[in-house]
């Protein structure tokens, strides 16, 4: 039993790491695509403009880089799914990926 929890905690820990990476993927596209696409076809935000998209902007990027990383966040979310829907775990405990 005991092997058992610290599987769980394991397969836990690597959620959490792979949502981070997740995000901090999605914070580098954004960030990319502002600082190259959007200055380039002169779109501009002002303090406190906010910016709403869809997750598929990334995957019509000019730049090679942001669909490559567009390609990498999905197959994260993929496994992170597979790992959710494969492991019995309260809600309580993924309730970090909300």
């Amino acid at each position: 039993m005991k092997t058992k929890k610290k599987y769980k905690k394991q397969v836990l820990k690597s959620l959490k790491k792979l949502a981070q990476s997740e995000y901090d993927l999605l914070e580098t596209m954004t960030n990319l695509m502002l600082l190259k696409e959007f200055k380039e076809n002169k779109i501009e935000f002002k303090k406190g403009d906010t910016f709403s998209f869809e997750d598929n902007i990334f995957d019509y990027s000019e730049d090679e880089n942001i669909r490559n990383m567009a390609k990498l966040r999905k197959r994260i979310m993929s496994t992170m799914q597979s790992l959710v829907e494969n492991s019995d775990f309260k809600d309580k405990e993924i309730e970090f990926l909300a």
